[in-house]
């Protein structure tokens, strides 16, 4: 079925595969902003009874969420039959539980602003940890991407004799099913988190896997500590060869340099734009989009 689809990010994910595809037509729309930082919006295409996507990537949702909201009610104002988000990284998930008095469950509210102005979401791999699913939170129809396979299958073709290496038990889904489909050696190590800076991992003693390339995999690199502190673990086990594989790079502040500097190399998806993306994922999206429409 052809549809629609629209971005105000010039660098969301998909653009230009999509202009490849027969059944996707680009809308266009006047998008700009105020002196005051306010925004203006006009829909110039015709939605009325189509198919619309919306392509945003929510790796800075608080940049321009406000302007995300205003062009899914335009779309709807215009006639839109169903307007969906298709957002390969979805922001707010790790709020997941209040810790503390007080504190908000931000994971919560985010889906319910989200629910209230589209019609469908898709993602790929969203951080669900005390979440078993979406669903739990969101009230619209949600497609959740696993791109796991996509990442071992490269693993295995680019890095020489791997040794996976999952930073803490969240991350043991990753490397435990790349070792039984490739039969690569794995472990999993424990980690401490004191603050959203300060994180100390346990690595166990590896020197039997001597020969083999470290490549610590995980879902998404935000500050980047838990890798950084046990890369220099593992630098001090002698192992200075290593690699980190990732789904959604989000690299804070300098933190890609950080690990970069430390004579890594690092590879993610490209569900968030940059320049470490080797794992494109833009042929999976489209069949799951064109599939569900």
């Amino acid at each position: 079925m052809a549809y629609l689809y629209f971005s105000i990010q010039e660098q969301a994910p998909l653009l230009a595969a999509l202009a490849m595809s027969s059944q996707a037509e680009k809308g266009s729309l006047n998008y700009r902003r105020f002196p005051d930082g306010e925004t203006y919006l006009q829909i110039l295409s015709d939605c009325s009874n189509k198919e619309v996507i919306v392509l945003h990537t929510l790796s800075q949702p608080n940049t321009d969420f406000l302007a995300l909201i205003f062009l899914a009610t335009a779309l709807k104002q215009q006639g839109a039959k169903r307007v969906g988000l298709v957002a390969p990284y979805l922001g707010y998930m790790r709020q997941d539980k209040a810790f503390k008095e007080g504190e908000l469950v931000t994971s919560r509210v985010f889906a319910g602003l989200i629910s209230a102005h589209f019609d469908w979401l898709l993602t790929v791999d969203p951080h669900l940890h005390r979440f078993k699913s979406l669903e739990e939170i969101y009230s619209i129809p949600c497609v959740t991407l696993h791109v796991a396979p996509l990442l071992h299958a490269w693993i295995n073709e680019n890095v020489h004799k791997p040794l996976l290496i999952g930073p803490d038990s969240e991350s043991a889904q990753w490397v435990e099913q790349a070792a039984k489909n490739y039969g690569m050696p794995f472990l999993v190590l424990e980690k401490l988190r004191r603050g959203d800076r300060d994180v100390q991992v346990s690595l166990p003693d590896i020197t039997q896997w001597r020969e083999h390339t470290p490549v610590l995999v995980d879902d998404i690199v935000s500050s980047g500590r838990t890798l950084i502190e046990t890369i220099e673990q593992l630098r001090d086990m002698g192992f200075s060869d290593c690699s980190c594989v990732a789904i959604h790079g989000i690299f804070a502040e300098d933190s890609y340099e950080e690990i970069c500097t430390r004579g890594v190399d690092m590879f993610t998806t490209n569900t968030i734009a940059h320049r470490s993306n080797r794992i494109d994922l833009n042929a999976f999206i489209i069949k799951a989009i064109e599939g569900f429409i």
